[in-house]
């Protein structure tokens, strides 16, 4: 179906087009993205581990340094894998192990605090979720309504603030500035990705603990490709990506022609 597999109906010689790009993709990198992806959900185990614990014994005063503790741990595996994936965005020569070493070199230090707010906000939106969810009443459609809202926002603030992380040394006033100004101008494009994110973790929540056995194998990896690759021409029109990192990696495509 070339969905997951290399497809021999078209050339993968140079780069393709559309869903022939997407099929290229994952061709040449899904195998490296599931080895990565396994390490990022090992790397989260602290993270989820501290979030369940605040939730069985009800307190918050868990919660927070778990979050926090567990998210920082969790920040250098997240910018790992996002570096992998615009690694292969870009179609960037080289190993997996080569480019894992080298993103963990480059970002650990800097994902440290953003994976401590991550961590923070993502124990905050699995508390409010469990008590919703335990609640005697209901909530409204309108409590709904804004958590999910507000959950849409972070997710979208996630998608643009990682990969400027691992492709640029800017300071995280700039990344956030840089993230909300793409936000207004493709406000549609990127309020569509976070809202495929948000369904694909709703589904996870939905139908666990069932799902939990995919995620060691496409919980991650898989929704932010998808996300990352319909924002990509748009991200690449706006920070220059490839252009940026042309002269550094060379260009694949130029090479086999």
């Amino acid at each position: 179906m070339g969905m997951f597999f290399a497809d021999d109906r078209y050339d993968e010689s140079r780069r393709m087009e559309g869903f022939g790009r997407y099929k290229q993709l994952l061709s040449f990198y899904a195998g490296r993205w599931v080895k990565v992806n396994l390490l990022t959900v090992l790397g989260a185990l602290p993270l989820a581990l501290g979030i369940a614990f605040a939730i069985l014994t009800s307190s918050i005063l868990v919660l927070i340094p778990a979050g926090l503790v567990g998210g920082a741990v969790f920040g250098p595996f997240l910018a790992a894998l996002y570096d992998s994936i615009f690694r292969g965005l870009r179609d960037a020569p080289g190993s997996w192990r080569e480019h894992y070493r080298r993103s963990w070199k480059q970002n650990a230090k800097a994902s440290l605090l953003p994976g401590a707010l991550v961590g923070l906000l993502v124990g905050m939106y699995a508390f409010m979720i469990y008590m919703m969810w335990s609640a005697r009443v209901l909530p409204s459609l309108g409590t709904v309504a804004v958590a999910s809202f507000s959950a849409l926002l972070f997710l979208a603030l996630n998608l643009l603030y990682w990969p400027q992380l691992v492709l640029f040394q800017t300071s995280g006033k700039d990344k956030l500035y840089n993230a909300v100004l793409f936000t207004v101008k493709y406000f549609w494009r990127v309020m569509g990705a976070a809202a495929l994110l948000l369904a694909w973790t709703a589904v996870f929540l939905l139908f666990a603990p069932w799902t939990l056995l995919l995620v060691p194998f496409v919980g991650l990896w898989f929704i932010l490709f998808v996300c990352e690759l319909a924002l990509y021409s748009r991200l690449d029109s706006a920070f220059h990506i490839e252009e940026q990192f042309r002269i550094l990696e060379g260009d694949p495509w130029r090479e086999n022609d």
